[in-house]
């Protein structure tokens, strides 16, 4: 393969620290297969900081400078992204140099949907760092949710503002070390009042979801504790802690017991003024039992929203 000599300069941004050369050149060059990302790097195509890179698995600092001699054809060409233009104005109930706290509301999507880009709480808070100077335009990695919360479900969200945050978060989040917690007002009474739920989700339908203690074939392993924490009027107020992150999990779970969430009609409840399931997700423990790296400052937090 016959490469031009035009040189290109990237330097590292702030929101990439840490991360690996050729997870970035990836990034950089979405146009281009494995197979010319590595052979550029083995013919030492790539420079850090003047000196030549063959070795893709290096990890990069903020303000390192990399000369990249490939051709144009595999470079993005640049754009404006949706999200510059968001009107979302996003509410922040905590937030420091790695990460954010976010209260997303009911109807609002978590990210970006493909029939009306920029209208997400993602996109907002990008928006919002952009104008505030805390994003650098072209870095790789884009501050981004963590996690999400259905559109129709309220509460609080999770944002890095940088790539070591977000792979620390993911991490403890798979490895339960934080806690994510909701409360639901449900129809009638689940029976146990308090119990641990573990089984299977599966898609029935368009957008639906359903739990079964089984596996009947394509389902994905889910799981959730609850307890019931009050009653009235033939409705009980419910708090949930999540174990897996399925779609649609506590409104699916909640149906399979006979006590659908108030106002989630596309699970069985019944039809009410307010046009959302209540259902909000208000409370978010960091619980590190391994070393939280750049987070650890966030050990033994908790961060709530809402009264029960």
């Amino acid at each position: 393969m016959c490469y031009d000599n035009a040189m290109k300069e990237y330097t590292i941004a702030k929101s990439d620290n840490g991360i690996r050369l050729d997870k970035l050149l990836f990034k950089i060059m979405p146009g281009a297969p494995s197979s010319v990302v590595y052979k550029s790097l083995r013919k030492k195509r790539v420079k850090v900081n003047g000196k030549r890179a063959a070795d893709g698995s290096v990890r990069l600092c903020a303000g390192d400078l990399l000369e990249i001699y490939i051709n144009d054809e595999f470079f993005a060409e640049a754009g404006v992204p949706a999200w510059e233009s968001s009107a979302v104005k996003p509410r922040f109930l905590y937030e420091d140099e790695n990460i954010a706290v976010l209260i997303k509301p009911s109807g609002l999507p978590s990210q970006d949907m493909p029939d009306r880009p920029g209208y997400s709480l993602e996109s907002g808070f990008r928006k919002a760092l952009l104008e505030r100077g805390e994003l650098e335009p072209g870095g790789a990695y884009i501050p981004s949710l963590c996690h999400r919360i259905d559109r129709n479900t309220s509460g609080l969200v999770l944002a890095a503002k940088n790539r070591g945050a977000h792979e620390i978060i993911a991490q403890k989040i798979k490895s339960k070390e934080i806690r994510k917690f909701y409360i639901c007002r449900v129809e009638g009474e689940p029976r146990p009042k308090a119990a641990e739920i573990r089984g299977y989700i599966s898609k029935v339908g368009q957008n639906k979801f359903a739990f079964s203690k089984s596996d009947k074939g394509g389902g994905k392993a889910a799981s959730l504790k609850y307890r019931v924490i009050g009653s009235e009027k033939g409705a009980s107020l419910v708090e949930v802690e999540l174990y897996s992150g399925r779609t649609h999990q506590i409104r699916a779970v909640m149906s399979y017991l006979g006590c659908p969430i108030a106002g989630d009609i596309k699970y069985g409840a019944g039809r009410r003024e307010g046009g959302y399931q209540e259902l909000r997700a208000y409370k978010i423990k960091f619980e590190f039992k391994s070393d939280g790296g750049i987070l650890e400052y966030l050990n033994g937090r908790e961060f709530e929203h809402g009264e029960h």
